[in-house]
């Protein structure tokens, strides 16, 4: 299979879950979607040093968290995107709404360094070792987030009400 074959079967098996991935980490739908056609260009550009990583999927999830983390330092006077149109209109779903708002909400309660460890780990199901690798950090420090971050999650009003408990 040719480089850009080989890139092309790639993304259609992960672009889902790498949008779904950036959206955790705290991007709209459509920011999300710019954001991993980004670190895709950069997967690209650089494919020969992709395809010798040890674990390509924990590669791509590295750059995709380093270019979210490069889109929030850029400056506030940017356009932003918008995920729908006004004239749009849908069926109601409002319970999805609800609990997705209120996970993203317990989400934003989260430090960014908790926020990326809950994501990577239980949404991209990576290990704590790919995890250590992602992060540049020691497998212990990706434990002790994780742990902070679920003790957060754990006290959440949100969740709670979620979880159907008082």
């Amino acid at each position: 299979m040719d480089r850009n074959a080989e890139f092309s079967a790639y993304v259609a098996a992960r672009w889902s879950r790498l949008v779904r991935a950036a959206v955790l980490l705290g991007c709209s739908q459509v920011e999300a979607e710019d954001v991993v056609q980004t670190a895709l260009m950069r997967c690209l550009i650089h494919w020969s040093k992709v395809q010798r990583a040890e674990d390509r999927d924990a590669y791509v999830h590295r750059i995709v968290v380093n270019t979210f983390t490069s889109s929030r330092r850029r400056r506030w006077t940017r356009e932003k995107a918008t995920a729908d149109m006004p004239e749009a209109s849908t069926p109601d779903q409002t319970s999805s709404i609800d609990t997705a708002d209120a996970v993203l909400r317990s989400l934003d309660r989260l430090s960014g360094d908790q926020r990326t460890a809950v994501v990577l780990r239980y949404y991209a199901h990576l290990s704590e070792h790919q995890m250590a690798v992602v992060l540049g950090v020691a497998p212990g420090t990706v434990k002790s987030r994780l742990s902070r971050a679920l003790q957060v999650l754990a006290d959440d009003s949100d969740l709670a009400e979620l979880r159907g408990t008082p």
